[in-house]
């Protein structure tokens, strides 16, 4: 064995990369792209042995370059995104995808990965059967599973039998498929307004009073009998807690909720709030629910409006740890009404 003198700048990051595997807390070659990848296993695979005096040269070559360094970048796109995170607008964030799409900069899997299920479930509608078996394949087995059982019949037979052809796909066809489902999706035109029109109205009539709320839901009904079950869905009012809401998260909630507007919002009188009530009353300490019933009976009559009122800031409050992931409002199936 001759000892190695003279290295290239390959074979100098060569030395460095093989001190690094002594250390397990050394990043992982994987954030070198393929090609650089490569260069450094032929060049680690032509050397020997290296002096401890080279060594020490090439280490300290090394960490002059890097004390040397202002400021670093991500060097592609999608780098650059998760590191703007949040401080780059949704407009921007989008354009600037949009822009790596046509251009076939960075792996377009990453971002397919990452678009929504909505977006997902329409390319595999909508793209030929063979690239719908690649996305498929390439996506987390969770999220293709949700989008294979969400196709029709006939399509989901059609692209199961595609995917035996998915094996012998190559890197280079792997890659323009993914250009060519990212374009498709970038072309999905975006909605001025993202949240459903569903979900807008019912959050609206959360806080409608009762007899509004009915005379809406019975307007759209005769309307439109579909957009009307979807707003049905979308309302979270009072009497759903017993449906929407998990008997673990209940004392939670309370402790949220001002003790004085709790005590009013249990002091409901239709039939669906005081079952509501009683089903929060029963998650409850015992101590603490004699407590609340005390009081609660010590308040004699009520006026609706402000019954109502407190029973609206429950729900508040309960939508604002929802948005927050604090909790999770169970669905409701499609035979639940609104109340």
């Amino acid at each position: 064995m001759q000892l190695q003198t003279g290295l290239s700048p390959r074979q100098k990051a060569a030395v460095i990369v093989r001190l690094l595997l002594d250390d397990e807390d050394a990043a992982s070659l994987s954030q070198l792209n393929t090609d650089n990848q490569t260069l450094v296993a032929e060049a680690m695979a032509g050397m020997e042995i290296i002096d401890r005096q080279t060594r020490d040269a090439v280490i300290t070559e090394f960490c002059d370059n890097l004390e040397a360094v202002g400021v670093t970048f991500p060097g592609d796109l999608d780098g650059t995104l998760a590191m703007l995170g949040s401080r780059l607008s949704d407009i921007s964030a989008d354009h600037l995808r949009r822009i790596a799409a046509t251009s076939g900069h960075g792996d377009p899997w990453v971002r397919i990965a990452a678009l929504s299920g909505d977006t997902i479930l329409r390319l595999a509608h909508a793209e030929a059967v063979e690239l719908v078996a690649l996305m498929l394949s390439k996506l987390p087995v969770e999220r293709a599973s949700e989008t294979f059982v969400a196709l029709p019949r006939d399509r989901a037979r059609a692209v199961a039998q595609a995917m035996s052809m998915t094996s012998a796909v190559s890197p280079q066809a792997l890659q323009r498929v993914g250009l060519i489902l990212l374009q498709a999706a970038e072309a999905i035109p975006r909605p001025a307004i993202s949240t459903p029109a569903t979900e807008r109205m019912g959050a609206i009539l959360n806080f409608a009073t009762a007899d509004l709320r009915d005379e809406v839901l019975g307007a759209l009904e005769e309307q439109d009998i579909g957009f009307a079950g979807g707003v049905r869905k979308a309302i979270f009012i009072f009497a759903h807690i017993p449906i929407r809401i998990a008997p673990r998260d209940i004392p939670r909630i309370t402790r949220e909720v001002d003790q004085a507007v709790l005590i009013r919002a249990l002091a409901g009188t239709t039939p669906a709030d005081t079952v509501a009530a009683d089903f929060v009353l029963a998650n409850l300490s015992q101590r603490m629910a004699d407590g609340l019933r005390e009081e609660r009976d010590a308040l004699g009559k009520l006026r609706a409006r402000d019954v109502e009122e407190a029973m609206n800031e429950v729900v508040a409050v309960i939508r604002r740890m929802a948005d927050a992931g604090e909790l999770t409002l169970i669905l409701p199936s499609d035979e639940e009404g609104d109340d």
